[in-house]
């Protein structure tokens, strides 16, 4: 069970977390890790992230949703490990939730562009860490987290 201090330290890392680090499962069944920029959460346990279509990574979570994210503040020694699920979203409701002013760069057709697609990643439970202590929790425990 996660105590009011640790749910308080998990929002602070999340909302000052810019990089979200998300691993998937390749071809050949090895974890790959890739920085991505955490722009938007449904809650402290459904995440959504941006991306290309085209990407290896899109691949990887259509053949396998298995999915793990990770926020750091390295200058803390302060770590949570998400497990879950990756869904790939093509539909416009999505790419226009996470549409951001610049992104006109990467897909210039703006939310039309066939290459731009939503990962929505919902944990099932993770592990959080600081000061030489881990605590594991389910999904459910962060939904009160506000």
């Amino acid at each position: 069970m996660l105590d009011e201090q640790i749910k308080k330290e998990i929002k602070e890392l999340v909302e000052n977390a810019k990089i979200a680090y998300i691993s998937s499962i390749d071809n050949d069944g090895y974890p790959n890790v890739k920085a991505m920029l955490n722009l938007q959460r449904e809650s402290f346990a459904v995440h959504y992230f941006s991306t290309n279509l085209f990407s290896k990574r899109v691949e990887h979570f259509k053949r396998s949703p298995k999915a793990c994210i990770y926020f750091c503040d390295a200058d803390n020694f302060k770590g949570m490990m998400l497990v879950g699920e990756m869904e790939v979203k093509e539909d416009i409701e999505h790419k226009t939730m996470l549409w951001r002013d610049g992104f006109e760069i990467y897909y210039p057709d703006g939310i039309e562009t066939e290459n731009y697609c939503i990962f929505k990643f919902t944990a099932i439970r993770g592990n959080y860490y600081h000061g030489l202590k881990n605590a594991d929790f389910t999904a459910e425990e962060l939904l009160d987290i506000v």
